[in-house]
């Protein structure tokens, strides 16, 4: 007979349902998952040592004791739940299905055997010293290793409430506000010891040389035309969802559906996946329809170093904003170096980077292609995506705070009224954008985007 034990009942415990015969020293019975038929042609096993614990899974062979003289009249006096004449206790517990009997069935008990047949064996996990010993020889099982609880899963370890007595994340809470200290004490430092170094006669002497800009080449235009204005526009809304979904592809579990292409059913991605791909798409052609204006009306001057005096004008620049003494803005005739430089890296460095790794990711690539996947294979593409995105946080995060923080009005009609005054009319267009960019923000869900993506393929919840 076997029954098959499972977790015990309470922590600590033994496991659940005890084995039959523990409780009076009988021969242990234990459960395993072998069909009952293979009881027959088990072969003889060893007894169990007394006291010995068996391990939880193990298999064992069950019969009756012939340690002890009163093995046989133990066994006779078998519990009412096992067929007469077995001489096997029969443990019986709940049904295994609503409305059933009792489990295990009565005549899964085995046959009837002489109590003296056989001997109990147990196999365990535990190396035996001398696989020569004599069958009659004791086996010791293995005992458990560690205190049997009952688990309670990962739901429950997960679950993310805690109080202020927890010993785990107030560590974490402190270490974060002292991180934060810390970076605003050398902060603070640093916009000291720059501010000392420029007060000398070395520092002013650089200042002098180098104030942060150089003259730009001869008939490039002021201002900005309305074309980049639209441009701008169109890349601070794209670039926005781009970075949401992207996040979204990333830590997305179970995509809330599926997209097709007509020509191709068989190959599906999420609905999530898609919207990023097809903003790319967008931002890719907004990019170089830009790129193509700039250089067709010379404005391109306004962005790419004309000169290498553009490296010591960053680097004063660089030290005028941590002194907080911030160099002159005239940004509607000429960026400072610094600005300079780092709107070049973003169009025709960064940029480029996105969409050649964003393509080498995309299901546009050939797979196919074995030689050329060697040479750029995936890996690298998926460590180079993740950090540009994190420049593109950066710089925006940067760029907003300097335009508000250099004069808001002004900066604010330098892009969005292409005037060089100061009024509300900029203001008011940047306004009206970032409402366009917040109601498109909570409007890419699978409810609107799904009509959207039909227009272009097959959409499926699965």
């Amino acid at each position: 007979m076997r029954i098959r034990q499972g977790l015990p009942r309470v922590p600590g415990g033994d496991p659940w349902p005890p084995l039959p015969g523990e409780a009076d020293g009988e021969a242990a019975v234990v459960a395993t998952d072998i069909p009952p038929k293979e009881h027959a042609t088990a072969a003889p096993a060893q007894p169990v040592a007394a006291g010995a614990v068996p391990r939880r899974g193990a298999d064992v062979t069950a019969a009756t004791a012939t340690s002890s003289p009163d093995a046989g009249s133990a066994a006779s006096g078998a519990s009412a739940g096992a067929p007469a004449g077995s001489g096997i206790p029969l443990r019986r517990g709940l049904p295994r299905v609503p409305g059933g009997d009792p489990w295990p069935l009565a005549e899964f008990a085995p046959a009837d055997a002489p109590p003296s047949a056989e001997a109990a064996r147990v196999v365990t996990d535990a190396p035996v010293s001398d696989p020569a010993a004599s069958s009659e020889a004791a086996v010791e099982a293995a005992p458990l290793r560690g205190r049997q609880v009952v688990f309670p899963g990962a739901a429950a370890r997960n679950r993310g409430n805690w109080t202020a007595e927890d010993p785990v994340r107030w560590p974490r809470v402190i270490g974060g506000l002292l991180g934060a200290a810390a970076l605003v004490i050398l902060g603070a430092i640093a916009v000291f010891v720059v501010r000392g170094i420029l007060s000398t006669t070395v520092g002013q002497g650089f200042l002098e040389a180098y104030p942060g800009e150089y003259p730009l080449p001869e008939g490039t235009e002021a201002g900005f035309p309305p074309w980049v204005s639209w441009a701008h526009f169109f890349n601070a809304f794209l670039i926005v969802l781009i970075i949401r979904s992207g996040l979204q592809v990333r830590h997305q579990a179970k995509p809330p559906a599926h997209w097709s292409p007509r020509w191709r059913l068989d190959r599906k991605i999420s609905i999530t996946l898609w919207f990023h791909q097809s903003l790319d798409v967008l931002w890719i052609l907004n990019g170089v329809a830009f790129v193509i204006l700039l250089f067709l009306t010379g404005h391109w001057a306004r962005i790419v170093p004309t000169s290498w005096d553009v490296f010591p004008n960053a680097l004063s620049a660089a030290l005028q904003y941590v002194s907080l003494d911030w160099p002159v803005e005239n940004g509607w005739v000429n960026y400072n170096s610094l600005q300079q430089l780092t709107y070049f890296a973003v169009v025709f460095l960064a940029a480029p980077l996105a969409a050649i790794t964003g393509v080498r990711m995309s299901g546009i690539w050939p797979q196919k292609a074995a030689a050329l996947n060697r040479v750029y294979p995936v890996e690298l593409a998926r460590a180079i995506h993740l950090p540009v995105m994190f420049f593109f946080v950066a710089f925006i995060i940067g760029h907003v705070a300097l335009v508000f923080a250099t004069g808001a009005l002004r900066n604010l009609n330098h892009m969005y009224a292409g005037q060089d005054v100061v009024n509300w009319v900029g203001f008011g267009v940047f306004a009206v954008s970032i409402a366009v960019i917040v109601i498109a923000w909570i409007a890419a869900r699978p409810l609107v985007l799904a009509p959207i993506a039909r227009l272009f393929g097959s959409v499926s919840s699965r």
